[in-house]
């Protein structure tokens, strides 16, 4: 007959086995960690639904090139002389002489050339899955050094296979993609004017001919 005592340390045995292993206990080279989270070996590891976690890889550049060119000239002569009039010589003699001469030319030419590139990684949460399976993202970063601040916000639609196996997606893969860079502080604050200043500038610029 099993003594109180005894029994006791079977149930204790037996706890110990349910129990997760930890790492020291867990054999070397095992691919499965409990202490991971309920996610199975063979779950889905990208965002798929509301609330999911995917990374924006933000990488834009524009090259933009217009180049135009116009001629344009265009030349008038006119001179009506009459040499012989036999019937009646001096009939013409009180009309004034017509000689003119026109000339005119246009030459204009337009160059315009712009580049510019933004770099950067956000996280961005899943706030809707549209029925046909694409998915609302929308992401927000907040830095602060000093008394700086910069902002960068994202939103756009996300078609799932777009999405890669590292849970990352290319800007240029995001439809309706808006993306907003800004900042405020006093570096922000040296590059433009405000108040009076940039008033009286701005009327300046805009009334000057020149």
């Amino acid at each position: 007959m099993r003594t109180p005592l005894a029994t006791l340390a079977c149930t204790a045995l037996a706890l110990a086995a349910l129990a997760p292993a930890s790492p020291a206990q867990r054999r070397a080279g095992s691919i499965y960690d409990p202490s991971q989270g309920p996610s199975g070996l063979i779950a889905e590891k990208t965002a798929f639904r509301r609330g999911d976690i995917l990374t924006v890889v933000i990488a834009e550049s524009q090259n933009v090139k217009n180049q135009e060119a116009s001629d344009l000239s265009r030349a008038t002569n006119l001179n009506y002389k009459l040499n012989l009039f036999d019937v009646k010589p001096d009939a013409f003699n009180v009309l004034p002489k017509l000689d003119a001469d026109s000339a005119d030319g246009f030459i204009g030419s337009a160059n315009y050339e712009k580049s510019g590139a933004f770099n950067a990684r956000l996280a961005a949460v899943v706030v809707d899955a549209l029925p046909n399976g694409n998915l609302v993202v929308s992401g927000r970063r907040e830095i602060r050094i000093d008394d700086e601040t910069k902002l960068i916000e994202f939103t756009g639609i996300v078609r799932r296979w777009d999405i890669r196996a590292d849970n990352t997606v290319q800007s240029e893969l995001v439809a309706n993609a808006e993306i907003v860079y800004r900042g405020c502080g006093p570096m922000t604050d040296s590059t433009k004017r405000y108040g009076l200043g940039g008033w009286l500038h701005r009327a300046i610029a805009w009334v000057w001919p020149f």
